[in-house]
């Protein structure tokens, strides 16, 4: 549930995904019992869809939704980093813009309820409220703990809702209706509303601006209905296919997932935290970095563009600290390294690259800077006997010092660095 107050096809293990036809309009649906939904009756004025997330070959969200003129009804499966599924109701107020939206985790096996959270309309604000399940809450699914606040937010702010796409639609239809080739789009990413940028690139493709993530692209019909997302060229990489309604059941998909979990094979977070603590010649050496996954993908020259300035894992920049005076590339660029703590960049190529050390730190991965760089070093291209499925750092003690080693899918880069 946090998801939404925090700034954040092949075969599917464990996944129910069946063709089928659109909906008929006068058609109604069940959902499981054990999760918690009500019945959905789609009617001459609904508009349904589904949608399935991808990253790589892995599936990380399914979700399902029905549009009215006054309200929006979802339901949504999400993998990562816990399995939860999460049922949503927003009521649409004049002009299509939101006066409440209702979100309800619930356990995908049990049905029970483990926390509830509604933004009302205030005035010029939002209110926030959220409810969880306390310790001694009295029975199993009764939500006891409340907490409430208020975000000032434009009147036409809709919710941001971490791999979830729903919302996005609404916004893209707004641009269609409006018969513009753009807008600002408030999104709700937590404590404060956030502008995101939609743009007409074509009849049939319009792009989304995420504040801090990049650029993705969509294609959407004459009514701004989404089709497909591509987020290749954020820090995501998200892909997202729209399918018809019937096609997909998320209570299903949840306790199919949640069962992974329960044996063991949690999805977890995207992109894990690796810390390398390596003692060289009497030099203590540390990495700290994110480790996304390849899944799949293409890495390099692809997902990991060559000649761009590439974060060097995920999330937070990587950060490297020795103790001892180095010298990276001692036998060509000489980078004298006095002890202290750095971060870490590269410009991958397919021959090789090259390493920045800057002395900037605390930053996210994004937050490259040029003019904080502290020095520039050749990386040197070797292959791997086995493909790398986790981006991982190692140091490797040799000689006068060692090398500093980028591994990720069948490449390694590596400079070589003297302990002094």
């Amino acid at each position: 549930m946090n998801r939404i107050i925090r700034y954040q096809l092949g075969l599917l293990a464990g996944v129910t995904i069946v063709t089928a036809c659109a909906s008929s309009p006068d058609t109604s649906t069940s959902v499981s019992p054990a999760s918690g939904s009500t019945t959905l009756t789609l009617d001459a004025r609904s508009d349904s869809a589904a949608f399935v997330t991808r990253l790589g070959a892995d599936t990380l969200a399914v979700e399902r939704f029905v549009v009215w003129p006054d309200r929006v009804q979802a339901e949504v499966a999400l993998r990562t980093p816990r399995t939860s599924l999460t049922h949503y109701r927003m009521t649409l107020g004049p002009e299509k813009v939101m006066s409440l939206l209702e979100a309800t985790d619930v356990n995908p096996r049990s049905g029970a309820r483990s926390e509830r959270l509604a933004l009302n309309r205030d005035g010029d604000s939002l209110r926030i409220t959220t409810w969880r399940a306390g310790a001694q809450s009295a029975q199993v699914g009764q939500l006891t703990e409340k907490n409430s606040r208020a975000v000032a937010a434009d009147a036409r702010t809709l919710p941001f809702i971490d791999m979830v796409h729903w919302p996005y639609e609404l916004a893209l239809m707004r641009v269609r209706a409006g018969g513009s080739t753009g807008l600002t789009q408030p999104l709700l990413t937590g404590a404060r509303v956030a502008p995101f940028e939609i743009a007409t690139i074509g009849t049939d493709s319009m792009t989304i601006a995420h504040p801090t993530r990049g650029t993705m692209r969509v294609r959407v019909d004459a009514q701004g209905r989404l089709l497909s997302l591509d987020a290749g060229q954020t820090t995501r990489a998200l892909v997202v296919e729209r399918r018809p309604w019937s096609a997909v059941d998320p209570a299903e998909v949840a306790s199919g997932w949640s069962a992974l979990d329960a044996a063991g094979r949690s999805f977890g977070d995207l992109s894990g935290r690796g810390r390398d603590t390596v003692s060289v010649r009497g030099a203590t050496i540390v990495v700290d970095y994110g480790r996304p996954v390849k899944r799949g993908r293409e890495i390099w020259g692809s997902l990991v563009k060559y000649d761009a300035v590439w974060r060097t894992g995920a999330n937070l920049a990587t950060h490297f600290t020795t103790d001892r005076n180095l010298v990276l590339d001692p036998g060509g660029t000489r980078l004298a390294l006095p002890a202290g703590t750095y971060t870490l960049f590269s410009i991958p190529r397919a021959d090789g690259g090259t390493l920045i050390v800057s002395s900037q730190t605390g930053q996210g991965g994004t937050g490259y800077d040029t003019s904080r760089d502290f020095g520039r070093v050749p990386l040197r291209v070797r292959a791997l006997a086995e493909a790398a499925e986790l981006f991982t750092i190692s140091v490797t003690p040799g000689g006068t010092g060692g090398e500093l080693r980028l591994q990720w899918d069948r490449r390694e880069l590596v400079v070589p660095f003297e302990v002094r």
